[in-house]
C-alpha cells in the first residue's frame, strides 16, 4: 500500500518507509512563518557559526564576483547571505502548506502587464528566472495571479521520495512541472497554447554541454543556451523576472521585455546568442543590487574557458 494524494491532475505515490518524513515535513509546513522564521534564525547559526556550510565556496564566489569589496564587506554580504538563505528554506518547505490567498498576500506582480498582453493576445512566452531572493515562490505566485497556464521546467530529484514531495509542493497552487528532458517535446505540443513558461537559467551548465561564454561579475562564465533556442525555433517572447525581497517573507516581482520574438532590446540581434547575452547583464544588475540575495553556495566558476 502506498500513500497517495493529489496536486494539479497528478496523483503521486510516497513509498511506506517515508510515511514519517511526509508526515513531519507536512506538519512543519503547515506553522505560521512567523514560527518557521524562529528555527530559520537558528538554521542561520548552525550553517554559518558551527557547520560552516559550503563556506570556502561562499567565499571564493564572492571574492571572484567582488574582488572591489575589502574582505570586511565581502564577509559582511556572507553573512547576510547566510541569514536570507535559512529564511528561503524555511519558506520552500512553507509552501506546501501556502494558501492561495497567502501567496497573494507575500507575492506581488509590479508589472503584469507586460506579460498579459502576449498570454491574452494569444502568444506563448518564456520567462527566464534565476537564483534571487526566493526563487520558488515565483512559478506558484504566477499560477495563482493569472488566468492562463503558468509551467515551469525542472530537473527531477534523484531521491524519490524528495522527487515526489517536490514535485507536489510546486504544483499544488496550479502550476505544472515539465521533465527539462521533455522541453522540446512539450514545446512542440503546445505551441500555440497561450501560457507562461519558467526557466531558471542562471546556473553552470554541464560541461558537455557549454557552446557559449560571457563575461559575467568580471569572470569568463558559460550560460545555458536552450531558452534562446527555443525562442527562436517558436518566435516567443523572452522576459527577464526580476525578483526583490521587500520585507521578511514578502517578494516583488517585476518582467523586464527582453525580446518580443523578433527584436532583442539593446542587443544586435547579430551578436552571438543576444538573449543569453541580455540575461546575463540582467542577472548581474540584480546581483550588484543586493548581491546577498543570490544562491552563492553553488560553484558558479568550477569551469575555465579553454585557451583559443
Amino acid at each position: 500500500m502506498r500513500l497517495h494524494f493529489w496536486p494539479v491532475n497528478k496523483r503521486i505515490n510516497i513509498p511506506p518507509a517515508y510515511y514519517p518524513l511526509w508526515l513531519l515535513l507536512k506538519g512543519l509546513a503547515a506553522l505560521p512563518l512567523p514560527v518557521l522564521y524562529l528555527f530559520a534564525d537558528f538554521l542561520y547559526f548552525l550553517m554559518y557559526y558551527v557547520i560552516g556550510y559550503r563556506k570556502k565556496v561562499v567565499e571564493q564566489n564572492l571574492r571572484m564576483a567582488f574582488p572591489e569589496n575589502g574582505e570586511q564587506e565581502r564577509q559582511r554580504i556572507a553573512k547576510a547571505f547566510y541569514r536570507q538563505f535559512a529564511d528561503v528554506m524555511v519558506e520552500i518547505l512553507h509552501l506546501a502548506s501556502m494558501s492561495r490567498e497567502e501567496m497573494l498576500r507575500r507575492t506581488t506582480f509590479t508589472n503584469p502587464e507586460v506579460l498579459s498582453r502576449y498570454v491574452e493576445g494569444g502568444t506563448p512566452v518564456l520567462i527566464l528566472g534565476t537564483h534571487v531572493a526566493n526563487w520558488e515562490w515565483s512559478l506558484s505566485a504566477a499560477a495563482v495571479t493569472f488566468n492562463f497556464p503558468a509551467e515551469g521546467v525542472y530537473k527531477p530529484l534523484n531521491n524519490p521520495f524528495f522527487e515526489s514531495y517536490m514535485l507536489h509542493t510546486r504544483s499544488r497552487l496550479g502550476a505544472h512541472l515539465i521533465k527539462m528532458k521533455d522541453t522540446l517535446r512539450e514545446f512542440v505540443a503546445k505551441r500555440k497554447v497561450p501560457r507562461v513558461v519558467a526557466l531558471l537559467s542562471d546556473q553552470t551548465p554541464l560541461r558537455s554541454e557549454i557552446n557559449f561564454w560571457t563575461e559575467f561579475l568580471h569572470q569568463d562564465t558559460p550560460f545555458y543556451t536552450g531558452a534562446e533556442k527555443l525562442s527562436q525555433r517558436f518566435g516567443y517572447p523572452v522576459l527577464f523576472l526580476d525578483v526583490k525581497r521587500t520585507s521578511r517573507g514578502h517578494y516583488a516581482l517585476t518582467f523586464e521585455e527582453i525580446t518580443d520574438g523578433k527584436t532583442v532590446h539593446g542587443l544586435s540581434t547579430e551578436a552571438e546568442f543576444p538573449v543569453t547575452v541580455a540575461f546575463a547583464r540582467k542577472l548581474e544588475a540584480a546581483l550588484r543590487r543586493a548581491p546577498a540575495d543570490y544562491l552563492w553556495t553553488h560553484k558558479r566558476w568550477k569551469h575555465k574557458r579553454p585557451k583559443s
